[in-house]
């Protein structure tokens, strides 16, 4: 609206500029070719009434010369061009901005999360901050983008980068800022947040990992690097090591641990449903959800087929989990090494290789040449594939930048090697889909992971691996002491398993349906953020 008011005030102030000159241009030319005197003031007046267009009347009857009938038509045409250039110029633009909506410029929140800018990976973690009612404001620079975002979020428009729009999104009240713009300008509203406070929490988000330093020195509390973690987990479920891949668990205690598994082809697993495999039965771990083409439930449904594609999320213990990772095997896989082809040699595929390197027998793939690269190729064409040793491969990890080249790769893969798995990065979780119909084994978003990644470290609650969608809580649970889980009807209710109980000081995993809560039991629940949430309103 600034803009619009400047642009008529400029406008208005040219065309009464106009109208002074020629006011004097009519005062001469009556003199000249009527050969008569008029004041300016008079003159001024007919100018006037010439662009107003209201009429000719002072002075119509007195133009008789030609010269002055030409002088006049050239004026009222001078008019006219006037009024037709205000309508697109000035009248136009103060119409629509008046009927457009202004982007927010405050806010009034504290106790909030700040998440300068809104990126893919903000929404996940937005997701994750509503499903606990944490507020949260975004910070957007530009005007449009902030009015569009306002309809569903709170929102400052302003620059980040400025000590000024912080203030104005009422930083030193808040919980936490979010940097998550690209490296030079998170490290400059790292700078501008530590300005307005010291005590606040400031998380940043560095794509290269070099210049973490950089944003560590300006005052972050914490530097993340998503593609790091997204290239370990990658690496992680292409391993050949029943030991290592359980690692990347998260323990709950001594010998108890929830983790991740992937169902091979060929696994004794394939073919049944959740209920028919008996997992609990022949391993003593629980299922606490279950992965497939990018979908995940939990608690999975015991009719839920297992296939080669699905990804178990289990609990239990080392050993336990240890016998349930067998059968997630194939015969040939339990016995077979073989090599692991990385494509792509950035930050994802780098982290992905070093993960896999102490284990198994390497090959990178990548356009460029650079230390580590051992084919240098197009991932997509079949000869790079074949000179990469596909045909002998085990698995494929494809960490490419783009996600449409990372799907024709993942065809390319499945038409020269079908019997290899395929471990796919993507980098918008829209994309997931799209790959596990080209024939991806396994798919990890990057923007999923770093928005789960950055809720780990702004929740309360205990988060899973970033990757997964399942919370961790310990909880009290008042409204079920005296009553059994399977009394108080606990998973089908809520949608949470109970995993384990703290009582006295120990942890107790032997939890089933008969486990009674007592007076002084803390919980530990599994679920997704909306079962806790039921979970908790229910018998919190």
């Amino acid at each position: 609206m600034v803009s619009a008011i400047r642009r008529a005030t400029e406008y208005l102030l040219g065309a009464f500029g106009v109208m002074l000159l020629l006011a004097f241009v009519y005062q001469w030319g009556f003199a000249t070719f009527e050969g008569e005197q008029v004041d300016y003031i008079h003159s001024l007046y007919v100018v006037v009434e010439t662009f107003t267009t209201t009429g000719f009347g002072l002075d119509a009857d007195r133009w008789s010369s030609d010269e002055m009938l030409v002088l006049m038509a050239a004026m009222q045409l001078a008019g006219v061009g006037l009024i037709f250039l205000a309508l697109p110029a000035v009248v136009v633009p103060l119409v629509n901005e008046a009927l457009t909506s202004s982007p927010p410029r405050t806010t009034t929140l504290t106790d909030h999360v700040v998440i300068c800018e809104f990126t893919p990976r903000g929404e996940t973690l937005v997701r994750e901050l509503r499903s606990r009612d944490q507020p949260y404001v975004v910070v957007v620079p530009d005007a449009d983008r902030a009015v569009d975002l306002a309809a569903d979020h709170e929102v400052v428009h302003g620059d980040p980068e400025a000590v000024e729009t912080l203030e104005r999104a009422n930083v030193g009240s808040a919980r936490a800022l979010v940097a998550d713009a690209d490296d030079e300008t998170n490290a400059s509203v790292v700078l501008s947040a530590r300005e307005c406070s010291e005590a606040l929490r400031v998380v940043s988000l560095v794509e290269d990992e070099d210049v973490a330093d950089y944003h560590r020195y300006a005052g972050a509390d914490r530097v993340l690097s998503p593609r790091r973690l997204l290239g370990e987990s990658l690496g992680a479920k292409a391993t050949t090591s029943v030991a290592d891949e359980l690692g990347d668990g998260v323990e709950i205690g001594e010998d108890f641990q929830v983790a991740e598994l992937l169902v091979h082809s060929g696994s004794p697993l394939v073919g049944d449903t959740v209920g028919e495999s008996a997992i609990r039965e022949r391993t003593g771990a629980n299922v606490l959800g279950a992965w497939d083409a990018g979908e995940f439930e939990s608690p999975p449904r015991p009719d839920r087929l297992i296939d080669e594609h699905t990804v178990l999320l289990v609990v239990g213990g080392e050993s336990e989990l240890e016998s349930l990772k067998e059968l997630t095997l194939s015969e040939t896989r339990r016995r077979r090494r073989g090599r692991v082809i990385v494509a792509g040699y950035g930050m994802v595929g780098h982290s992905a290789a070093e993960e896999l390197r102490p284990r198994d027998e390497v090959v990178v793939v990548d356009e460029a040449d650079a230390p580590g690269v051992d084919i240098v190729g197009d991932a997509t064409h079949r000869e790079t594939l074949e000179a990469a040793g596909v045909d002998d491969a085990r698995a494929v990890v494809i960490a490419l930048d783009s996600d449409t080249t990372t799907i024709f790769a993942t065809l390319a893969v499945r038409q020269v090697a079908p019997h290899a798995e395929v471990i796919a990065r993507a980098n918008d979780a829209d994309s997931v889909r799209k790959l596990y119909r080209a024939g991806a084994d396994y798919v990890l978003s990057l923007s999923t992971v770093s928005g789960r990644l950055l809720a780990s470290h702004l929740l309360d609650e205990e988060v899973l691996r970033p990757e997964t969608q399942v919370d961790l809580v310990r909880t009290a649970a008042p409204r079920l002491e005296g009553r059994t889980l399977a009394g108080a009807d606990v998973r089908a209710a809520t949608g949470v398993t109970v995993v384990a109980v703290e009582r006295d000081g120990d942890l107790l995993t032997d939890v089933g349906p008969d486990t009674k809560v007592i007076d002084g039991d803390r919980l530990v629940v599994a679920g997704t953020d909306d079962a806790v949430n039921r979970f908790n309103g229910r018998f919190a």
